[in-house]
């Protein structure tokens, strides 16, 4: 078994000089690196064109975070997450809450990015924390070993001394920070921060996660997006083998092209899809705000429409909190957004639901 701490010691410090190939930009990682950044650019533009950030960051970016938690095995259904409320803590299943506890987290790194322009180990401690809902913080005790689920062999041995993890966490963040005309595509250093924050395996638990919503963080950090709304998750869950052969091939063979070709392909695959389904939301939004005016002006507001694209599936409890009225007001409303055909109405337990059947369609894809 190759002990990735040998590998990963205090002389292989980002940028890895000698552990990344001089040509790691190769013909093929160039050619991949202009379709990913041509599609991202496109995906950036679009995202600019919808009037209410939050739409994207609470329906694309809960989607993510739906995916990126089935690569843990925790899985959750779109009825079951859309009719859980996260600010009332009013969850379907507990892998629903820990879905909404990524989501949660990929809101906190963005704020605190846009606050500080920087991350800094206590954001990245932050975030972990609200997908794991402890403080334990890095790992401070020796004996972490990644194993084969089905065969129990050990795969890799990460770091175990709490000083090397914190000396390569803060090297990370350096790295992940500094933008020098000289470096590497920001994509292809993407992929090596990813790798190398697995690698490294700073928490007892949450790693993949954190490391995922650190993909999207870095983007924005390196203006290739302004919210982090990609589904890049749902690539690396349509290709999971790939996705651990890879980490385990650069491991294991300094496979380095390989597994950034891996990703820039995501990068791409998503953006498109994320693309069309961001310019589905917009032509919806727009179609349904034309509706309301010439049907029924007598509620329309730009508050309501933007509810109903935040909350797919939105009750009267969101409506009172949203746009500030009382419960009568929202009930009438939302009585003649269905009678209208806007809403389509089920009932789950004790719970009336007012469904934007469109808009799920496109979430799902």
């Amino acid at each position: 078994m190759l002990k990735v701490y040998d590998f990963f010691n205090m002389s292989s410090l980002l940028p890895l000089p000698g552990a990344i190939p001089a040509n790691l930009e190769s013909l093929p990682v160039l050619r991949q690196l202009n379709r990913s950044n041509r599609y991202l650019g496109e995906l950036k533009g679009a995202v600019g064109k919808i009037p209410n950030e939050s739409i994207l960051i609470e329906t694309v970016g809960l989607q993510e975070a739906k995916d990126s938690s089935a690569i843990e095995n925790i899985i959750t259904t779109q009825d079951a997450l859309f009719q859980s409320d996260f600010l009332a803590s009013d969850f379907q299943t507990p892998e629903t809450k820990e879905v909404y506890n990524y989501a949660h987290a990929l809101r906190i790194g963005w704020e605190r990015l846009q606050r500080e322009k920087i991350l800094r180990l206590p954001d990245l401690l932050a975030i972990q924390s609200a997908i794991i809902e402890n403080d334990a913080g890095l790992r401070k005790l020796p004996g972490t070993k990644l194993k084969n689920t089905q065969t129990g062999a050990i795969i890799y041995e990460p770091p175990q001394d709490l000083a090397e993890i914190e000396n390569l966490i803060s090297n990370f963040l350096e790295y992940f920070n500094r933008a020098e005309p000289h470096d590497l595509d920001p994509l292809v250093r993407m992929a090596i921060l990813h790798y190398q924050f697995e690698v490294i395996h700073p928490f007892y638990d949450g790693n993949g996660r954190t490391g995922r919503i650190l993909n999207l963080l870095f983007l924005v950090q390196h203006g290739l997006l302004d919210l982090p709304v990609l589904y890049l998750s749902r690539y690396i869950l349509r290709n999971k083998a790939k996705y651990y052969s890879g980490l385990q091939a650069v491991r294991e063979e300094g496979a380095w092209e390989d597994w950034v070709l891996y990703l820039l392909r995501g990068v791409e695959e998503t953006s498109r899809e994320t693309l069309v389904r961001v310019e589905k939301i917009r032509d919806l939004m727009q179609s349904l705000k034309q509706k309301l005016r010439s049907e029924l002006p007598f509620l329309y507001s730009q508050d309501l429409l933007n509810n109903l694209f935040r909350h797919p599936y939105t009750k009267i409890d969101f409506l009172e909190r949203d746009i500030d009225v009382t419960r009568q007001t929202a009930t009438k409303y939302l009585e003649a957004l269905t009678q209208s055909g806007v809403l389509r109405k089920i009932k789950a337990g004790r719970t009336n639901y007012y469904i934007n059947d469109p808009l799920v369609a496109v979430l799902a894809g």
